[in-house]
């Protein structure tokens, strides 16, 4: 990783589309603060499509894709993707209905033994509006678990066959074959018309994250990903790093990446 402010000039100022997780990379202590809005508002009428990508529910990803100023939001940690087109909110998911549910059922069954084995961890307090995952809280509304404890969570998972990443705030636990890598390239082709093979397509994107489950990206755009400063807490558990780390944490950090690719423009 390099400092921000070593990103050659004619790189950032190819960035056209900008992937970005949410959770302490726009929001910083669980919150937008107002520099990171501004951020977005400020990418989107320079015409910097931003499209977020996190492991938050789908009933988060409606409200943002509707009222934030963002291209489109892809969720669940690439589950499904959401977006405000001409004809109102399209809605794209890797499995059906009927899939979806017996993935839930399945989760279910190891919830209990999850709380059991991991005292004082929690269900995400966004558990109820998702469609594909199991949510294990460690910090966010509980008191923060030590990192042994949340490395436990997702071996748990694991040992039932299930896929797991570890956020900043979550051990986000689901079955079934995506990620958010996968979700990026196939919103690239259908919502761009872009080929994500190609290496030129790959130069005008860029993605922006802060923990271990944004790994699929860093390891995406070799040259253009972008983390924000808190990410160094958990670069010990990280195999591909960023090519590019801010100064600032969550929302200051970010607001930092979008004056570094839009000043870069000028």
């Amino acid at each position: 990783m390099q400092s921000l402010d070593r990103m050659p000039p004619a790189l950032a100022a190819g960035v056209e589309i900008l992937f970005s997780d949410i959770d302490d990379t726009i929001s910083t202590d669980g919150r937008i603060t107002a520099s990171a809005f501004d951020a977005l508002w400020r990418a989107h009428e320079a015409g910097l499509q931003v499209v977020p990508v996190t492991g938050r529910p789908a009933g988060w990803c409606d409200h943002i894709a509707r009222m934030w100023p963002v291209h489109g939001v892809i969720g669940e940690n690439g589950g499904l993707a959401f977006r405000m087109g001409a004809k109102g909110m399209e809605r794209h998911f890797v499995y059906d209905d009927e899939t979806r549910r017996g993935f839930r059922k399945r989760l279910g069954e190891l919830r209990e033994g999850i709380l059991r084995e991991v005292p004082g961890c929690g269900i995400a307090s966004d558990q109820g509006y998702r469609e594909y995952d199991l949510a294990i809280d460690f910090c966010e509304d509980v008191p923060a678990l030590a990192r042994e404890d949340v490395l436990r969570i997702r071996e748990l998972f694991e040992q039932a066959g299930a896929t797991a990443k570890i956020s900043s705030i979550h051990v986000n636990g689901w079955y079934g074959d995506f990620d958010k890598r996968s979700a990026v390239i196939q919103y690239l082709e259908r919502e761009f018309g872009l080929d994500a093979g190609d290496p030129a397509v790959l130069r005008r994107c860029a993605f922006a994250g802060d923990s271990p489950n944004d790994e699929p990206l860093f390891r995406l755009f070799p040259q253009s990903s972008l983390g924000v400063a808190n990410l160094l807490d958990f670069e010990d558990l990280l195999s591909h790093k960023p090519a590019w780390i801010a100064s600032g944490r969550g929302g200051a950090g970010f607001a930092e990446l979008v004056d570094t690719l839009l000043d870069a423009r000028s």
